[in-house]
């Protein structure tokens, strides 16, 4: 299936405007695993005939690892700049398939005069679904899965249903973990903790997670975010390689879909 995708400028230079801002996000734009996510979720608003687009070069980091890391100057230097290039195309509704710039984008440029409606991609597919934009059939009932909730979405902003509700609409069986929902844990990528050396003798937290996933005996790590989604790749990798595959929500509805 090929992929459509405009710029905001491209739309601006035809006066046209999109109904939301696809916020890619770093890892989106440059991991090679985490564009795979991208291109699947892009799959899924062309099938859904969703009028997009993205900032493309005018997009920057969101500030998120920067605030966590404890640069608040730093941040606030991202963020203003976001935010007059979101303001500049009177941007309204944002859709990301990062909770870290999710939960920045929503929570965090409010007070820096960045005020818009922002929903994690599974939020926005299950809204999609909802008002019967996209249909989703139970395509992979032979597929045991169990769901890694990403702290930014699920104890950060609540999020545990829409995940969930999509999964058993494309027919997976859902094999739960025991710390789940409000009691997860976390892959060990947030707070910027991704871009630092473990402690020597502690367990890596991505292992602790991946661990806890494998004795499930599900077939695939469903999650819902990219560094989650790098963490516990890496986790499959050490501890189990070859047994169990770590996909976006996005992704396999596409596999679902056949898209």
């Amino acid at each position: 299936m090929n992929i459509e995708v405009n710029t905001m400028a491209e739309m601006k230079s035809r006066n046209e405007t999109p109904d939301i801002l696809f916020w890619v996000g770093s890892a989106g734009s440059f991991d090679d695993r985490a564009k795979k996510i991208t291109r699947s979720f892009v799959k899924i608003l062309n099938h859904a005939k969703i009028n997009f687009a993205v900032l493309g070069v005018e997009e920057s980091a969101s500030g998120d690892v920067a605030k966590r890391a404890g640069n608040e100057f730093l941040f606030q230097m991202q963020a203003l700049m976001n935010i007059e290039v979101l303001n500049g195309y009177e941007v309204k509704k944002i859709v990301t398939t990062c909770p870290h710039d999710y939960n920045t984008l929503k929570n965090e440029y409010k007070s820096l005069g960045g005020i818009y409606d922002v929903y994690h991609h599974t939020e926005y597919i299950y809204k999609l679904y909802n008002e019967k934009k996209i249909e989703l059939t139970p395509n992979l009932n032979n597929i045991s899965i169990t769901y890694h909730d990403p702290c930014y979405l699920g104890r950060g902003n609540g999020i545990f249903d829409a995940p969930r509700e999509l999964l058993k609409l494309i027919g997976v069986k859902l094999a739960e973990m025991k710390r789940s929902r409000k009691t997860s844990f976390c892959c060990g990528a947030g707070g910027a903790q991704m871009f630092k050396e473990p402690e020597k003798g502690n367990q890596d937290i991505n292992i602790n997670r991946t661990t806890e996933a494998i004795k499930t005996k599900a077939s695939k790590i469903a999650t819902s975010c990219s560094f989650c989604n790098t963490m516990l790749s890496d986790g499959v990798k050490n501890l189990a390689e070859g047994t169990m595959d770590v996909m976006d929500i996005c992704e396999l509805i596409v596999l679902s879909k056949n898209l």
